[in-house]
């Protein structure tokens, strides 16, 4: 007992106290157990309201950090930061790149069959009807540099947690991709270099930077290509090739708050392209080429198939109609 009463007068026993204040009520009115000195045994309480919360020992903390709490040091979950220059990003993609870089080399190798000349300009013109597409071919480089830009913003966006600048990286990639194709076409016997294209090329790169940088525009707009089949059901090349294709820019009505939980939501405005009469067919049976732009209605397929779907693999298999337009569903109403 002795020692005991020791151990509550020493210092290491106040200083205790100090960080964990104890009371003693006054118990000298109860009966209860007395000491050896004959007062009441005295019975310690914590003032739990009064305890210093830093005197509590910190757990250890073991293994890498809690993604819960600081997501951007676990590992696998990338840091913005980090991808602050066009370098980094491209180094972020440089796969993918390279993947659609060997793509094109290959591609533009197969279908160049004809004589390589010197590097030379050549001018195609714009949407005249004296052009061998009456404009389409000017689309579809148009299409061609959005659709990888988008493709290369997503992937820069999901490894580099959205780093700041990632839609105009992914655009200037595009339109590098896109210039480098062109760079084939100046040594084509048919075709040259085009400045033509190489302004369609930056066109449809700044469209997806665009829909990538405005808040909810990408919700509201798309660009899209419909494919008409023909004889052939696809035709690979050729005037024919354009001839099956309408270009449309789509305004989304689900992409609006208003509309959102209306009805309305299924349908979209479209203002779309396409040309008839310029195939080698068409004028041989004395057609004129006519270039036929226009106002319509479509369909939202991505909201009617998977606008309430909750799965990430259903409603990511959507969005491919964010590119691609069904067949016959997008009908004209202004000419």
């Amino acid at each position: 007992m002795i020692a005991d009463l020791a151990a509550l007068t020493s210092p290491v026993f106040a200083a205790e106290r100090a960080e964990f204040p104890l009371s003693a009520p006054d118990r000298s009115d109860q009966a209860g157990p007395t000491n050896p000195l004959g007062t009441p045994a005295p019975t310690f309480t914590f003032d739990l309201a009064k305890i210093n919360a830093r005197a509590l020992p910190r757990p250890l903390e073991y293994g890498p950090p809690n993604p819960l709490t600081d997501p951007s040091k676990s590992e696998g979950f990338p840091d913005p930061e980090r991808y602050d220059s066009f370098g980094e990003k491209l180094g972020a993609v440089k796969w993918e790149v390279g993947a659609i870089f060997a793509y094109t080399t290959i591609t533009q190798i197969i279908v160049t069959k004809e004589k390589i000349k010197s590097f030379h300009f050549h001018h195609e013109g714009w949407f005249g009807k004296d052009t061998k597409a009456l404009g389409l071919d000017k689309m579809a480089h148009a299409y061609n540099a959005y659709v990888i830009a988008d493709l290369l913003h997503w992937r820069i966006s999901r490894k580099t947690g959205g780093a700041p600048g990632d839609a105009m990286a992914a655009a200037a990639l595009g339109m590098g991709l896109q210039f480098y194709a062109e760079l084939f076409d100046a040594h084509k016997t048919t075709s040259g270099f085009s400045i033509e294209d190489v302004v369609f090329n930056t066109g449809g790169a700044l469209l997806s930077a665009l829909r990538n940088t405005v808040p909810g525009l990408r919700d509201k707009l798309d660009f899209r290509l419909m494919v008409i089949p023909n004889s052939d059901i696809y035709t690979f090349k050729g005037q024919r090739h354009y001839r099956q294709q309408r270009y449309i820019l789509a305004a989304t009505l689900s992409g609006f708050d208003r509309l959102r939980d209306t009805p309305l939501r299924f349908l979209e405005l479209h203002a779309g392209y396409y040309a008839t009469g310029f195939t080698p067919s068409e004028r041989a049976r004395g057609e004129t080429p006519s270039r036929r732009p226009y106002v319509g209605i479509g369909i939202n397929f991505k909201e009617l198939l998977f606008g309430s779907s909750r799965s990430q693999v259903t409603r990511a298999a959507g969005t491919m109609f964010d590119y691609i337009q069904v067949p016959y569903t997008s009908l004209p109403v202004i000419r």
